[in-house]
């Protein structure tokens, strides 16, 4: 089972917008330092949709040589066209990922069934344990929960959820009905607390990039069933999960890891920098986080 603080990392990138191998390999160090379950590269805070192929599969390989089998790296390797997400799948299991991590189909909005035979052909595909991504805001399709079990039943390797629905009721009705060994996932760092106390099993996280440290404890501690604890720690951390909202994801979180000198803040468009007043908010939300 999956469990515990699995950080979406950022893609750094140089001021020609070229990998910055260096900043990835010094971040995924740091966050294994503080003490992360996992790590999933080249998902939505990774800015996957910007990457070529071979940028893609360089990310992951970077981060499958720095884990070193310490910590697993859940790979993204969705995409809209089930060939390409596919021929990723199988490239990233080759490189030495231990487990995927398949966004919803985007933008083309397939129906239920669509869904279903879109993550099954690629489950099939790979011998690897594969998490399902539901994040309706951006992909425009909302993964049902029986559609989703039903992928579970057919496909063996559907080892879990990240459910980034924001859709509370959902998500506990997909604790509720999961299947043992069934990993469910926050994909909202705000919303990880409650779901953790409803049965869930932690968070793929945005704030963890920055703040890895507070937020294994939070998971920590939550897990452990202290909620009280957990809910101080979330009430310290939480103008902070909003702050790195304030505009697109990863926008502030690269922001503000730019500001700790983590890496440069450049980014692809579509993704560009913060609005000023933003920014100012953002980073003194981060100053107050570190200084407390």
């Amino acid at each position: 089972m999956f469990q515990g603080v699995y950080p979406a990392i950022i893609t750094p990138f140089k001021k020609d917008e070229s990998l910055d191998e260096k900043a990835l390999r010094n971040l995924i160090r740091h966050l294994i330092k503080e003490g992360i379950t996992g790590i999933v590269p080249c998902g939505t805070t990774g800015e996957s949709p910007t990457l070529d192929y071979d940028e893609h599969m360089r990310v992951i390989e970077i981060t499958v040589e720095e884990a070193d089998g310490r910590i697993p790296v859940i790979a993204g390797t969705g995409s809209n066209s089930t060939r390409e997400a596919v021929l990723l799948s199988k490239k990233a299991a080759k490189i030495g990922a231990d487990a995927l991590l398949l966004v919803s189909p985007y933008y083309n909005k397939p129906t239920q069934e669509g869904l279903y035979r879109h993550f099954c052909t690629v489950a099939k595909a790979v011998d690897l344990p594969v998490i399902i991504y539901n994040i309706k805001s951006r992909t425009g399709v909302n993964v049902e929960t029986k559609t989703l079990f039903r992928i579970a039943a057919e496909c063996p390797n559907i080892a879990g959820v990240k459910e980034a629905s924001g859709d509370m009721e959902q998500i506990k009705d997909v604790i509720k009905n999961a299947p043992d060994g069934f990993s469910v996932l926050s994909g909202d760092d705000s919303l990880t607390l409650e779901l953790m106390k409803n049965g869930g099993h932690g968070v793929i996280s945005v704030a963890a990039n920055l703040i890895p440290g507070q937020m294994v404890r939070l998971v920590k501690t939550a897990a452990e069933k202290d909620f009280p604890s957990a809910k101080k720690l979330h009430d310290i951390l939480s103008e902070l999960f909003s702050a790195l909202f304030i505009e697109t994801n990863p926008i502030p979180v690269k922001a503000a890891l730019a500001d700790r000198g983590m890496c440069e803040e450049i980014y692809r468009l579509p993704m560009c920098p913060m609005q000023k007043e933003n920014r100012e908010y953002l980073l003194q939300t981060v100053k107050k986080i570190f200084s407390i």
